[in-house]
């Protein structure tokens, strides 16, 4: 037996003396922002740490435990010269995190004041393999969206950089909310997107539905009144926001119907059952003929 064990047991051990030395390399927090219902972003650098988007990383703050270890998407580019990560405070140690970080006094904070942070990663996800395709489908459910906020970010430098490299040519962009709480940090985003396509007149290369899960008709009639107007109530977008949750089988025929022949990679950050889902629609939807239209479908669930 011990033959078996011990060739796995050495590259485990060669894998954690690896992780621990990448976690001790020095961490400086650069800046920190306090988003609307208690998200915190934290911009960071560290020497030699090089990202791709979408990938995740590992977090300890020794001030909040010296032993729990989190992980949390980066939100920021690779062409940006630091990264980020969004953090909301729903539990005990994202508390630690808030207090520690200054973000629950009012006056500023020296930034030599800020606590330690430890990184491990980053680690790949499917989404690294956005650009590999010209049509992408981009599903986030709440705090899924994480990952393309780092996407969309890379798609919009390497855009202004050299348009006619980039493969990707179309991006239909999918989020799906229960309220309107976790719209704040991302509609900014978003809202900074759309104006910059518009300038370039390409505001055709990024569409976006958003969908309001824990809503119905009936409660939305309040913001009924608001519909004609230029921007969303709500996001302060100019797509308005939907209610309710998408009928899959429609949004894959009509994607289907408007890029035939091609091969349309669908990412989703969210729940198995969504996953489930959006995994029968892109096999039914594709079709036998090598020629003919595929969905390829790529996942990250939590």
């Amino acid at each position: 037996t011990w033959k078996w064990v011990v060739g796995p047991m050495f590259l485990y051990l060669c894998e954690r003396l690896v992780r621990f030395w990448r976690s001790q390399q020095k961490v400086v927090i650069t800046k920190v922002v306090i988003h609307p219902f208690k998200t915190i972003e934290l911009q960071m650098m560290k020497k030699g740490f090089k990202m791709e988007v979408g990938q995740y990383i590992f977090v300890k703050c020794p001030a909040v435990s010296k032993l729990e270890w989190h992980p949390f998407t980066l939100t920021s580019a690779p062409e940006e010269d630091y990264f980020s990560i969004h953090v909301r405070i729903v539990g005990d140690w994202t508390e630690g995190l808030f207090n520690a970080c200054g973000c629950d006094k009012q006056e500023f904070q020296e930034a030599w004041k800020m606590p330690k942070i430890a990184v491990d990663g980053p680690f790949g996800t499917a989404s690294e393999d956005v650009f590999s395709y010209e049509t992408v489908m981009l599903v986030g459910a709440g705090i899924g969206v994480t990952p393309f906020a780092s996407v969309l970010k890379s798609v919009w430098y390497k855009y202004c950089h050299d348009a006619t490299n980039l493969k990707l040519k179309k991006i239909y962009f999918y989020w799906l909310c229960r309220d309107t709480h976790a719209f704040e940090w991302f509609a900014d985003l978003l809202q900074s997107l759309e104006a910059q396509m518009q300038e370039r007149n390409n505001a055709e290369f990024l569409s976006y539905n958003i969908y309001l899960t824990g809503w119905d008709e009936t409660q939305a009639t309040h913001f009924a009144v608001h519909h004609e107007e230029e921007k969303d109530v709500i996001t302060g977008l100019k797509q308005k926001t939907l209610y309710g949750r998408p009928n899959w089988e429609n949004e894959f025929k009509t994607i289907a119907g408007k890029h035939p022949g091609s091969r349309i990679g669908v990412f989703l950050c969210g729940p198995e059952g969504l996953a489930d889902t959006l995994n029968k629609q892109s096999i039914s939807n594709s079709e036998a003929d090598p020629r003919g239209v595929h969905f390829i479908f790529n996942k990250e669930n939590f």
